[in-house]
């Protein structure tokens, strides 16, 4: 009898939570570094780093630390941006001091893992640029935390 091939989580892929919470600190030193992304990110908390892998676990498949130890929501990491006027030139920056912060600490580096991750980072960037610019928060409280895979996100986004 053949045995099906378990596929692990992008969680697990990535090396749990130990490798998220070194990306997160490494790249948010690279941030405070920054000239563009500093003015944005200078009052952030000193756990900031670590709240962001918490969610980041979470819609990797990872367990549930941002819901249930940060007491986080979907619509509690939106809230955090709206107001916060980012443009494309931050986005891109963001982008790319995460990448770089990967490459550097050495988070899997196979051609599967970086689509998914980059994938990821675009998806999410480019709707923090976009509830930054709102007025107020347009995910409800309640409404499900993102999950993201190996695959594609299933169709157009709709805000």
């Amino acid at each position: 009898m053949e045995q099906k091939k378990t596929i692990p989580s992008l969680y697990e892929w990535v090396g749990g939570q130990a490798a998220l919470e070194k990306l997160t600190e490494v790249f948010y030193a690279k941030v405070l570094q920054d000239e563009l992304l500093y003015p944005v990110f200078k009052d952030m908390s000193a756990d900031h780093s670590r709240h962001v892998a918490h969610f980041i676990a979470e819609v990797f498949g990872g367990p549930k630390l941002y819901t249930a130890e940060d007491k986080g929501s979907h619509a509690s990491m939106v809230s955090h941006h709206v107001g916060r006027m980012l443009d494309e030139p931050k986005r891109k920056r963001w982008i790319a001091l995460l990448l770089e912060a990967a490459d550097e600490i050495g988070i899997a580096s196979d051609p599967e893992f970086r689509s998914a991750l980059v994938g990821y980072l675009e998806w999410g960037s480019r709707i923090a640029v976009i509830n930054s610019n709102a007025e107020t928060n347009p995910v409800e409280e309640g409404a499900p935390m993102p999950k993201w895979g190996w695959g594609e996100p299933g169709g157009p986004y709709e805000g």
